[in-house]
């Protein structure tokens, strides 16, 4: 059985840092809505307190994480160890989309390397910690981050990159308003 915790200690804000690839789950109110989870990487997470973590959201193909925060706030992020020691860690709350010009969106970005694709900060009041085993989650090495979102967002331009989401990160797959 898994451990519960009262919230994100140094011991596991150090091994969140460690994990090189996280996933966010998330979904609409309406029961035909459709589940979505992302993975996500790079140095864009950080443990901003015990209860409050966020990170710097990428200009993607899809808006579901935004959307689905705006209508309902509800998600899940869940973080598993590849190495030797198996490890599941999951933070469940309620999540905040913040744009530029916004504080909060100043504080976390301001914690990572800058990016050209940087379109949003989510902000998250974690409500419950949970681990588990990880029994079933192969060991895999990492051979090295892609670099293929900052090359595309360069070779957009900043011009590109706000044409591109006017017309992929308006609406989710379910209707939902995103950016």
């Amino acid at each position: 059985m898994g451990k519960i915790f009262d919230g994100i200690d140094d011991t596991l804000q150090a091994w969140i840092d460690k994990q090189p690839m996280w996933f966010v789950a998330t979904a609409p109110l309406d029961a035909d809505g459709r589940v979505n989870v992302s993975p996500r990487g790079h140095d864009s997470f950080s443990v901003l307190g015990p209860h409050r973590v966020g990170w710097v959201d990428y200009t993607g193909s899809g808006v579901e994480t935004i959307a689905h925060l705006r209508e309902n706030g509800r998600i899940c992020i869940m973080f598993c160890s590849f190495d030797h020691r198996p490890r599941v860690v999951r933070l469940h709350g309620r999540g905040r989309v913040h744009v530029p010009g916004d504080p909060a969106y100043d504080e976390v970005v301001a914690r990572h390397p800058d990016h050209p694709s940087t379109r949003a900060v989510v902000i998250v009041d974690v409500e419950r910690v949970s681990d588990s085993c990880g029994y079933g989650v192969p060991v895999m090495e990492v051979v090295g981050e892609r670099d293929l979102l900052r090359l595309g967002a360069q070779r957009r331009g900043p011009d590109g990159l706000a044409e591109y989401r006017a017309k992929h990160n308006a609406t989710s797959i379910d209707g939902l308003a995103g950016l």
